[in-house]
């Protein structure tokens, strides 16, 4: 919980750099909402990639993983790589203090977890360059089903065996 403000400085910073290049709608002004964020702490969903230690340690990106079938990806207009277990990475964001930290953290969660699956807004050009330059595949479109509006996302998987 130390680094909850800096978490929630980090996402501040990702929804005005989303808004600034065509994608105001991902996010918002208040998502992920700070419960949503203290509670991925709290279930140990939450990583941060950091450099330094101690009083110079820096969060350079953050982002959850959640293990589980995720009911959003229950149903997919397209079609999974395959139906094996996999997790799911949510919420990913840079600080911005160093060049190519989400695809770092892509590649954490590949060689931990092997099975990768994440979602992106169609506005979303940076995160769907990130995610195809990581090698993962475009698998179709899911709809969210925790919100009421602009529901649509671009569903990717990537698998290490």
């Amino acid at each position: 919980m130390r680094d909850f403000p800096v978490m929630e400085q980090n996402y501040e910073r990702a929804r005005e750099l989303m808004a600034r290049n065509g994608n105001p709608t991902q996010w918002g002004h208040t998502f992920p909402r700070p419960e949503v964020v203290e509670d991925d702490i709290t279930q140990h969903r939450s990583i941060l990639l950091v450099d330094g230690s101690g009083e110079n340690e820096r969060i350079l990106a953050q982002f959850a993983v959640c293990t589980g079938e995720d009911p959003t990806y229950q149903t997919i207009d397209g079609q999974w790589l395959d139906d094996d277990a996999y997790v799911t990475v949510h919420r990913i964001t840079a600080s911005g203090l160093v060049r190519h930290a989400a695809r770092e953290c892509l590649e954490w969660t590949l060689r931990k977890y092997g099975n990768v699956r994440i979602d992106t807004h169609p506005n979303n050009r940076i995160m769907q360059h990130v995610l195809e330059s990581c090698g993962f595949t475009r698998c179709g479109l899911i709809e969210l089903i925790d919100r009421p509006t602009d529901t649509t996302r671009i569903a990717y998987q990537r698998h290490e065996w």
